[in-house]
Parts: C-alpha cells; sequence; structure tokens
C-alpha cells in the first residue's frame, strides 16, 4: 500500500511540474515552431544527447499520459528527418505505453478485481484467447486515445511482451503519418490539418483489416478442415440431432418451432438418462423414503412413531409408474407433433454432414443435414476395482430394473462415492430398511460444497441411518464363502465390508464411442471439445449436454440446447457464446442443498473482498409449522454491497427457493430488491426476503438513525 501511495504521488508531482513550468506550452503547434531553430542549434552541437533527451522526454509524456504526444511526433520529424524520427518516436512511443499499463496495472487491477470479480475474470478470458487481436485493431484506429487504452489495458490479464510488441506493430501507421508530416512542419497550421476527415476514415477502414484478415483466415481453415470431404449439394435435413435427452430434445424442439426440417436420432428411450434412469426416478424414490422416514418419527408432527409398513416391490412399481406418466411429455408421438421426424436407432457420423442409421428394426438410413447436432450424453462411471465384475454391481442406470424384482431392499448396501448422487440414494435405501454404508475416498461427502455444508449432510445422512466412511479409498472386490466383500483402505489398514448390493456413484462419463467422432478427428478429452458457440472441430457439428460439459445436469443440457439449435441453424447471421454465469444446482438429499454462484471458499480462492449473510430456517414461521427448522440460507456479497455473489441454500423446497435468487442474479438484481419484495405469509419464499433482510439491518446507516432518534426525541417535546 505505502508502494502503491508513493508512486501515486510520484506521478501527481511530475504531471503538476509539468504544468507549473509550462512545458505544456512547448508541446502546442506554436510552441514547436518557435523552437525549432533553437533545437537545431542544440541539435548540431550535440546530436546524441538531444536524441535520447528527446527519446527521454517521449517516453515520461506518454508513461503519465499527458498532452503533447502528437506534437512530439511531429518533432520527431522535423528535427530528425522521416527514417531516424519514425524510429525514435516509435519505440519511445511504445515504450510509455507499456509503463502506462504497467502503472495502470499495478495501481489499479488488484482493486477492479476485488470488486468487480465475475466481470473482470470474462475480461480475462477473452484477452487470454484475442487480447492481441483486438488491441492491434485498437491501435490501427487513432480516434481512439491511446492513453485510454493503456489505462483500460493495464486493468486486463494480457501479457507485457504482447502488450508492447503489439502496440509497437498497430501504432506504427499513425506514426508514420505524424513523423512524415514533421518533416514539413513550417507547412502546417494546425493537427487537424494532419489528421483530416479522409485519413480518419482510412484509419478507421485499416482498422477492420484485422477483422477482414481474421475473416478470411478462418474461411482457409473451414477449408482446411473440410478439404478430404465433398459437401452434397442439396440436403435432406436442416438439421439433424443425435441424443433424445434435455439437449436433443430441445434442439429439435427449437428446429422443428422455427420451421427447419430436423431429424431427432435415439436407440433407447426417449427423454435419455434424466427422465428413465436419473432424475426421475431418483426423486420418486427420494419422496416414498422421506414418507416412511416422516411415519417413523410421527412423534414431530404430534403422531405417534410408527415403523412404517410398505412393499419395497410397490415402492419400485410407483418409480416406474412415475417415470411411465412424465413420459410422453418427451415421446415419439409429442415430438412428431411438433414436426420432428423421429428415427429410432444407432447414428454414425460418415463425413461432416452425412449420418448413417441402424434401424432399431434392421433396417438401415442414410440423411444428409447442413448442420449436426451431437448430444449423446453421459453413462456411470464404473472403478476398474479387481474382482468387481465378478462380484457385480448397480449403477444409477441399472438399479432401477434389477432392484424392481426385490420384495424387500437390499439388506446390505454399499454405495461408492459421496458425491450428489450417492448421497441421495445412500440416505434413500436407509430409510427404505437397508444397511447402508457410505465409501467416499476424500475426507468428506459432497465436496464441491462449503464445508459448513458437507458438514450437515454428513450429519443428515447419519441420522437417517446411513454410515459414512470418509478419507476410506476402495481396493477390490471379493467373494469368500458365498458373500461378497469390497476391502477399502484407511490410514493405511485394510478393512472389509460385506454387502449384499454395491452401487457404483462415482461419476459420469460421456458418451463418445460408435458415432464416428474419432474417424472424423473430433477432439475428445473426456468429452467433446467445442468452442463458446459449442462448435466442434467442424463449425457445421455442434455438441450439447453431457458429452460436453463442463456441468452434467440436465438444466444446463437444455440450457447448451438451445444455443446449439440457434446457432447451428443462424450461425450464418449472427451466432451466440454460452453463457454459464448463473448455473443453479441441487442434491435432493433431506434437507435439500441448493446453489448458485461462488460458496465461501471459491470466494477465498478468488481473493474476493466478501462478507455473508446468513438467515437460519428457525426463524421462519413455515419451517416451524412443518416441524422442519433445520437449515439456513447463506449468501456472499461484496463488502459493503447488495450484489449477490452467491448463495447456498440449506432447507426443505431448497431447490425451489433458489429460484429467485438465480434470478436476481441473472438481471443483476440486489439484495435490497428481493427485500422490497412482497412475499406471501407463511411461506417458504419468505426465508429469502428475511436473509436480505439480514444484510439491510447489518448495513443500517447509523449515523442517520441516531439523527433520527433525535429529531423523534425533539417532537415528543
Amino acid at each position: 500500500m505505502i508502494k502503491r501511495i508513493f508512486l501515486i504521488l510520484l506521478i501527481l508531482i511530475l504531471a503538476a511540474s509539468f504544468f507549473y513550468f509550462d512545458l505544456n506550452q512547448l508541446l502546442t503547434l506554436d510552441g514547436l515552431k518557435g523552437s525549432m531553430a533553437q533545437f537545431n542549434e542544440y541539435k548540431a552541437q550535440s546530436p546524441l544527447l538531444i536524441i535520447g533527451g528527446f527519446f527521454l522526454l517521449y517516453v515520461v509524456v506518454t508513461a503519465l499520459s499527458l498532452p503533447g504526444a502528437a506534437i512530439l511526433t511531429l518533432a520527431a520529424g522535423a528535427l530528425f528527418g522521416l527514417v531516424q524520427g519514425l524510429l525514435v518516436a516509435s519505440f519511445a512511443s511504445s515504450i510509455g505505453a507499456t509503463i502506462a499499463f504497467l502503472a495502470s496495472r499495478y495501481l489499479l487491477r488488484d482493486t477492479i478485481k476485488q470488486r468487480f470479480p465475475e466481470r473482470l475474470s470474462a475480461i480475462d478470458a477473452g484477452v487470454e484467447k484475442e487480447g492481441g487481436f483486438y488491441l492491434f485493431t485498437l491501435r490501427l484506429v487513432p480516434i481512439f486515445p491511446f492513453f485510454l487504452i493503456n489505462l483500460l489495458m493495464g486493468v486486463t490479464s494480457i501479457k507485457t511482451w504482447t502488450y508492447y510488441w503489439v502496440s509497437q506493430i498497430g501504432m506504427l501507421a499513425g506514426t508514420f503519418v505524424f513523423v512524415n508530416a514533421g518533416t514539413q512542419l513550417a507547412q502546417i497550421d494546425s493537427l487537424s490539418g494532419i489528421l483530416s476527415f479522409n485519413l480518419i476514415v482510412s484509419f478507421a477502414l485499416l482498422g477492420f483489416f484485422p477483422l477482414i484478415a481474421k475473416g478470411v483466415l478462418n474461411m482457409f481453415k473451414k477449408r482446411r478442415v473440410y478439404k478430404n470431404h465433398t459437401k452434397p449439394k442439396k440436403f435432406d435435413r436442416n438439421m439433424i440431432v443425435i441424443g433424445a435427452g434435455a439437449g436433443g430434445l430441445v434442439t429439435s424442439y427449437i428446429a422443428a418451432a422455427v420451421k427447419a426440417k430436423v431429424t431427432l436420432i435415439e436407440a433407447g428411450e426417449m427423454g435419455g438418462d434424466c427422465l428413465n434412469y436419473g432424475c426421475v426416478p431418483s426423486k420418486a424414490i427420494i419422496k416414498s423414503a422421506k414418507i416412511a422416514d416422516q411415519i417413523r418419527h410421527g412423534e414431530n408432527y404430534g403422531l405417534e412413531n410408527t415403523v412404517p409398513q410398505f412393499s419395497f416391490k410397490k415402492v419400485m412399481a410407483r418409480v416406474q409408474q412415475v417415470v411411465a406418466d412424465i413420459a410422453p411429455h418427451d415421446s415419439v408421438e409429442r415430438y412428431t407433433n411438433l414436426g420432428v421426424d423421429v428415427v429410432k436407432g444407432y447414428a454414425k457420423l460418415i463425413d461432416p454432414w452425412t449420418v448413417e442409421i441402424k434401424l432399431n428394426d434392421g433396417g438401415m438410413q442414410t440423411l444428409t443435414a447442413r448442420t449436426i447436432v451431437i448430444a449423446t450424453g453421459a453413462r456411470p462411471f464404473v472403478p476398474p476395482l479387481p474382482g468387481i465384475e465378478e462380484t457385480g454391481y448397480v449403477t444409477s442406470d441399472t438399479l432401477w430394473t434389477k432392484f424392481a424384482e426385490l420384495e424387500e431392499a437390499p439388506k446390505k448396501l454399499v454405495v461408492l462415492g459421496g458425491g450428489p448422487i450417492g448421497s441421495e440414494l445412500a440416505q434413500s435405501f436407509a430409510r427404505l430398511g437397508s444397511n447402508v454404508t457410505q465409501i467416499e475416498m476424500s475426507d468428506r461427502i459432497m465436496g464441491k460444497e462449503d464445508l459448513e455444508v458437507s458438514t450437515f449432510a454428513h450429519q443428515s445422512l447419519t441420522e437417517s441411518g446411513v454410515n459414512i466412511l470418509t478419507s476410506h479409498q476402495a481396493m477390490r472386490c471379493e467373494m469368500r464363502d458365498g458373500k461378497k466383500y469390497i476391502i477399502v483402505k484407511h490410514n493405511e489398514t485394510e478393512i472389509d465390508i460385506e454387502y449384499d448390493e454395491l452401487l457404483c456413484a462415482v461419476g459420469r462419463s460421456a458418451r463418445l464411442e460408435g458415432y464416428g467422432l474419432e474417424a472424423l478427428g473430433i477432439e475428445t478429452n473426456r468429452t467433446i471439445v467445442t468452442n463458446e458457440y459449442l462448435e466442434t472441430l467442424y463449425p457445421n457439428i455442434f455438441a450439447a449436454g453431457d458429452i460436453v460439459g463442463p456441468y452434467q445436469f440436465t438444466h444446463v443440457a437444455a440450457h447448451q440446447g438451445w444455443y446449439a439449435a440457434v446457432n447451428g441453424l443462424f450461425g450464418n447471421l449472427k451466432k451466440f457464446k454460452v453463457d454459464y454465469r448463473v448455473i443453479p444446482w441441487v442434491t435432493f438429499i433431506d434437507p435439500e442443498v441448493a446453489r448458485v454462484g461462488i460458496n465461501e471458499q471459491e470466494a477465498i480462492d478468488k481473493g474476493i473482498d466478501y462478507e455473508i449473510t446468513r438467515f437460519e430456517f428457525e426463524e421462519l414461521d413455515r419451517a416451524i409449522t412443518d416441524s422442519a427448522a433445520k437449515g439456513f440460507i447463506k449468501v456472499i456479497t461484496p463488502k459493503g454491497k447488495d450484489k449477490i455473489l452467491g448463495v447456498t441454500v440449506v432447507s426443505e423446497h431448497a431447490g425451489d427457493l433458489i429460484a429467485e435468487f438465480v434470478l436476481a442474479m441473472k438481471h443483476g438484481l440486489g439484495l435490497n430488491k428481493i427485500l422490497g419484495t412482497i412475499h406471501s405469509y407463511p411461506t417458504w419464499a419468505e426465508g429469502n426476503k428475511y436473509a436480505a433482510g439480514e444484510w439491510k439491518r447489518a448495513h443500517a446507516p447509523e449515523t442517520v438513525l441516531s439523527w433520527l432518534e433525535k429529531y423523534h426525541t425533539w417532537r415528543r417535546g
């Protein structure tokens, strides 16, 4: 801090001295003309000293962003001629600009990063990709004040060397014009005579050159990508979508809505993993398990504690019925009625425009399309543990079919994985009667959440009967005397855990094989590699959903589906970068855990000067009436501001409560706006308002309140 203050004072002193000693009068056109004879005399006596002094003066004027750089450039031409003057002015201006850039970075970047972390991160991401390109464009056009460019670019993460050499090259054309004009100084009456309207227009057009060059390079790049393929003269479809999960359904729906001819290809069940194996069946069993737990703890509601009587087979039958009830929303019939051509079969890319389909009925079909969208989703990852194939296992995909035949829940269930899926299912099966052991290799479950939230979840699952083993690494599976065991290592000691069923829930991997990606050279790195428009190596082939990441959520897949459809159909007119700024997610344990934005640990890691506002649900009337007062709302804001950077909600209905904060963050609404919104009483949603009220109370204007107290005292006489 002391160094920064010293530097600021030094800059102010130098700038003040410049004006105090009337040096600014020298850096005018009249001042330059009046001094030329004397300068030429000095130059004749000590040429090197004059060149060095002039160079240093130019660097200082530019570094301090003082007025007069244009006059100095003219002087360089007048004093040293075109070639020598161009060299002196070009290097001096670039060095001075870089010093100003570094000063801006040193004085301003950290402060701005603390105040606007998200915006600066987004700018830095763009600068990292194409910062040099955009800087070059700005330097070519002299209508942008160069001192302002120095200050603003200093706040970004562009590399110093890149900034220097791009500035050197980018400013060369403008420097040449002024130095050349300086060689004819006597004929110049004003600076406007140099920068005429026509010349400014010429520079502006020159500024488009990098954009044109980029477009030409992209065109050649596309040609190189497609050089071994022959593009059809006509296409059967505007778009082909492979995969009928959330991403593929939304993509095809939008394509049909805008009257494009679209084919949706799916070999399995419509609706993808979410409907058939993931979100829907898991939430159905969570509900049944929660009811069973409430019956078991009836005293919480003024009732008698009772052992719930149920048929596990009927519970699983209900799960399948829920899936069947929702299935029409994603059915072939519905999408056909919407205008989508649905084909049941396995798709394979033959070339960038051609898809070969092995139909489920045994036939073959080949279709061409101008745009192809790959939305094939992901599957559960099964760790390669020795013996796991011999002893058997289920995943979040296969358990619904296998467990549907059981008369009762597995007696001994081992859940491998402490993430959201593993935690949800571990709690549910424990409540339905299984003796559940949950194994997690790291030191806590739900490791992406705050430590406080992770600890809360650990306690909730433990209270439901789950035996949680953290810092335990699965080593192998064995069969002994007809019994199944998983061997885990903890503190260098191996422990044997017997089980009837093993549920693998350690993550999901993208479905990449069998679609012809390798033959086409489409890059994959655990997921399909795309740009910010969801384009693959081939600009007409897009990808959306779990196969892309970075978030494996149904709502994100649907979000990407919109971008894939719009960019695929209208990208020749306008393309849109996928917006990942406000992504909510929910873990449906009981109580639920919902989050949007950053959590406290991420705020610390990013160096944000933040503060936390909390509201405990034990203070909410509706939570008390529901005997569900456990949990809290935790809001992260910048110090002293009501802008929402992140929210975590732990409670019943947390997944619903988070929606208000998602809307607020999406549209830049702060806690004051939430506080000023009427919320029905008594509802869970009031918790959001009370959280905003806690922030307001912590930032009450004490001085104003003190004066108001005195005012009211005076009014009482």
